[in-house]
């Protein structure tokens, strides 16, 4: 049986749907005003995992991530640009879609925009008004009243009298309560907005999510997911708006993503530290920066350093080494580590264990591909098919083992070497084999002979 991590609950508990085999998962997704960074890529991998293993665990899922395209740094970022802000989220949203297919990660079944929903964002808050969760102080602002919801803090198990210690009302803001959080803004000159009986405005980050996620799956579904820096206040906040306005129970399971750290500091664009998806891929190998991504447990942090891309790649040549001149066949044998893969993903998406398993039958591979190649073939599906399910290995071995020679070698040249070199020992001339064996490794190309035939790749 599959167990979760419940952020709500802070404990493993069985995962089972709110109705029958039907599961419905929200993901906060994208605030599109710039290139995603490897930290959003981690949170889109994660999901991505989710979504591969639940569908293939016999799961009717439905998958909705949000995009939200329109907030302060949309507005910014537009106006620094000299651009209308529907022209920014626009580029961004085509940028970060080329990212997502670049690294194997599966379209969600919806993916809602934020300027999709104002009209259903205005009544929701218009239920929270009449229902005095919320109040319109009369500037065009509507705040919701924290200290009126009695489950606020549930999910971060943090406490109203402690966040209240050290909290101020800026003077521009018309609160009654420093914890308020503002559901509707008031436009400002020049700003985009929309008309609405408090006056033309936008709608705040966290009403945002309330509603598409409502609107998508209903007012109460089995999975809200998304990176650990959103569980408070942007998660607190959607459940004290969704439950107040609907009276039932928002999400029955949470799900946190770890962070990417880069010395040991959050990656994020506000601290100025991030690498966008696309400046990694200039210098890795998609499947390189995938593997990375899933080989870690999604709750926990990843270090982000050249070393850890290297260890990914060296990883990734291991297996793509043991599928290298095995014929692509239907996955036969390997029951066992198919049961060890299944209880490693079972336990939590348990992804650095399934991994290791991947190891141990690559390790049965090497040891029966000579003596039995049918046998090797058969494993060799395996392999391929339980590393779909992380979204790698899916690719030509030679190809993938192959992949950056453009620009480092002329590929011709060195097959045309290699050619020479096997000629050389077929005559049995082994002073000219060693020559073009050196003169292929001082190119940076490693060979690998194997029963009259060679292999070649680039060094790492």
């Amino acid at each position: 049986m599959l167990n979760i991590y419940n952020t709500l609950t802070k404990a493993k508990e069985p995962f089972k749907p709110l109705e029958g085999n039907k599961v419905r998962m929200y993901v906060c997704g994208m605030t599109v005003y710039d290139y995603c960074h490897l930290g959003h890529g981690r949170s889109m991998v994660a999901f991505d995992l989710v979504t591969r293993w639940l569908r293939y665990s016999g799961y009717d899922l439905t998958y909705v991530r949000n995009i939200t395209d329109i907030e302060d740094k949309i507005i910014n970022r537009a106006h620094q640009n000299g651009e209308p802000y529907d022209a920014l989220t626009g580029r961004m949203i085509d940028a970060m879609h080329e990212d997502e297919r670049r690294l194997n990660i599966l379209p969600p079944d919806q993916e809602p925009r934020a300027t999709d929903h104002i009209p259903g964002m205005q009544a929701m808050i218009q239920t929270l008004i009449e229902k005095g969760y919320a109040y319109a102080p009369g500037n065009g602002d509507v705040y919701y009243r924290v200290g009126k919801f009695e489950g606020y803090g549930k999910l971060s198990r943090k406490r109203i009298e402690d966040l209240r210690i050290g909290a101020r009302i800026e003077v521009e803001e018309a609160k009654q309560d420093p914890l308020d959080f503002v559901l509707w803004k008031a436009a400002k000159p020049g700003e985009p907005s929309w008309a609405s009986p408090w006056g033309p405005g936008r709608p705040g980050w966290h009403i945002e999510c309330s509603v598409m996620s409502t609107c998508c799956l209903g007012d109460s579904f089995d999975i809200h997911g998304g990176g650990s820096d959103l569980e408070f206040p942007h998660h607190e906040n959607e459940i004290a708006q969704s439950e107040a306005a609907t009276g039932k129970p928002y999400a029955k399971a949470w799900m946190h993503c770890g962070m990417i750290r880069i010395n040991g500091e959050k990656m994020s664009k506000s601290l100025n530290n991030f690498f966008t998806i696309r400046d990694v891929l200039e210098k890795y190998h998609p499947e390189v920066v995938r593997y990375l991504l899933v080989a870690s447990h999604y709750r926990s942090a990843i270090n982000y350093s050249e070393d850890s891309l290297r260890d990914a790649k060296s990883a990734l040549d291991r297996f793509y080494h043991a599928l290298k001149g095995l014929p692509v066949a239907a996955p036969a044998g390997g029951e066992a580590f198919v049961a060890r893969f299944a209880a490693a993903m079972n336990d939590d998406f348990n992804t650095a264990e399934a991994c290791a398993v991947l190891f141990d039958l690559v390790r049965d591979i090497n040891r029966v591909r000579d003596n039995d190649p049918a046998a090797a073939a058969g494993l060799a599906g395996r392999l391929r098919e339980l590393g779909g399910l992380l979204g790698v290995l899916q690719l030509d071995a030679e190809a993938f083992l192959r992949a950056g020679a453009e620009g480092r070698v002329n590929a011709a040249e060195v097959e045309a070497l290699v050619q020479a070199r096997l000629q050389a020992r077929a005559d049995r001339n082994w002073s000219e084999s060693d020559r073009l064996r050196d003169q292929l490794t001082a190119m940076g190309v490693v060979l690998e002979d194997s029963k009259g035939t060679t292999t070649w790749r680039l060094a790492d």
